[in-house]
């Protein structure tokens, strides 16, 4: 199998610790292989489109009140040690630790609004619109990534739909809208699988897709094997792996993303390759302790990421496909604590959103004078999904996918089908 993994390990303050891998190939989820996943989307008569989705979670909660809704008018305990500078919009002011986002307002939103999340260090809610413990009786909510494979299924390239460095959970729709999950810098042969090894029927049989020996007994092996050669062709001819490596891009354009953002990066190299949805974490900020100790370091860092994504995006004529959005499980408390940090308030979060076509340069909702809640406007969580979904063309009030049971589910609940009207 092809595998990429980063080999660290990442513990938030509930003590569990997650790591994620890529199985490209043989994915080793109830037996499907990529080249199964490439049929059963043609037997689908799935349509292509170039619309994407960048998902970008920043793990373990992102202090609202430190970047992008800041108090400096709140008392001391309360509004904390950074304060607000001027962007390119008027009177649409963010962190200090931000300058080069602040000259390019007019190309993102924030929500300073977002009401609706979990007090759960999971990415699955910013994945799906939903908790973990819902739908549990029909298989659990599926992800963004997972939907948008079901109902569009692979863009032209022929790329994987749906790629995560984060995991991302298929839930009622079942094995085979699994995201692929790389998390690391190589893509990478295992043991003594080499490409050439891949070029006879032999060795696909053996090490790619471990289709049945007795396929071609039963006269099966040529309708397999257009399917089976496409697989390889997407891990093993660029499509994939060189969107990966990041050293086949233009230095000066890897430079400008900074060292820390090279996920950034190959988010927008995976989805100029054809992949409709990619997610990734980014940074850690469970921070009980020490915040703006750490936040000056890495504000600064994602400063300069997300601004040079923001920028390649546009430069490349893709801003009105892709959609950019960034978020975290839940926002911090308002109160600073003893040891100079926030602490969980899924109370209020904040949601940034770029690219997708929308209506951008503006901050959606207001909190109340210390960040404790939403004051005007409360945006839910799923109607940033709506927002999503609708930037990919599917219709969120209409549209709804079988369960096992052959009932009709939803994407989104009732009252938050319709996006966000501020930004479409």
């Amino acid at each position: 199998m092809f595998t990429i993994n980063s080999g660290k390990k990442r513990e938030y303050c509930d003590g569990v610790s997650r790591r994620s891998f890529l199985q490209v190939g043989a994915l080793g989820i109830g037996g499907l292989t990529l080249a199964d996943l490439l049929r059963i989307e043609a037997a689908a008569g799935i349509r292509s489109s170039s619309k994407a989705l960048i998902n970008i979670h920043l793990g373990g909660g992102p202090s609202h009140q430190d970047m992008f809704d800041l108090k400096p008018g709140a008392a001391k305990e309360f509004r904390g040690e950074f304060n607000p500078i001027k962007t390119n919009v008027e009177g649409f002011d963010i962190c200090e630790h931000f300058p080069k986002l602040a000259t390019m307002a007019d190309k993102f939103a924030v929500i300073r609004s977002l009401v609706g999340m979990f007090n759960d260090h999971s990415n699955f809610h910013t994945q799906s619109g939903f908790g973990r413990r819902e739908m549990q009786s029909v298989g659990g909510a599926p992800s963004i990534g997972s939907v948008v494979a079901k109902l569009l299924g692979p863009a032209g390239s022929g790329a994987p739909p749906f790629i995560s460095y984060n995991g991302g959970s298929a839930g009622y729709l079942g094995p085979v809208y699994r995201p692929f999950k790389p998390s690391g810098n190589e893509l990478r042969l295992n043991g003594s699988l080499t490409s050439e090894r891949l070029d006879g029927r032999t060795g696909l049989l053996a090490s790619l897709d471990r289709l049945r020996r007795g396929a071609d007994v039963k006269g099966q092996m040529e309708a397999y094997d257009s399917y089976t050669q496409r697989a390889v062709d997407v891990v093993t001819s660029g499509k994939v792996a060189d969107a990966l490596d990041v050293n086949k891009e233009d230095k000066a354009n890897v430079d400008r993303y900074g060292k820390d953002g090279r996920n950034f990066l190959r988010a927008r190299r995976l989805v100029e390759a054809g992949v409709r949805t990619v997610t990734f974490n980014w940074g850690s900020w469970d921070l009980h302790g020490q915040n703006f100790v750490r936040l000056r370091t890495q504000l600064p860092k994602l400063d300069i990421a997300m601004s040079a994504l923001i920028q390649d995006l546009h430069d490349r004529g893709m801003d009105k496909d892709v959609t950019i959005v960034m978020w975290g499980e839940f926002g911090r408390t308002p109160r600073v604590n003893k040891g100079a940090g926030r602490d969980h308030w899924p109370q209020l979060a904040m949601c940034f959103l770029a690219g997708g076509g929308m209506r951008l340069g503006q901050a959606i909702g207001k909190s109340t004078k210390n960040a404790e809640t939403a004051k005007d406007r409360p945006v839910h969580l799923q109607e940033v999904f709506a927002t999503l979904y609708h930037n990919f063309g599917i219709d969120t009030v209409g549209t709804t996918i079988k369960d096992p049971s052959g009932r009709p589910q939803y994407l989104l609940k009732s009252e938050y089908r319709n996006p966000i009207h501020e930004l479409v």
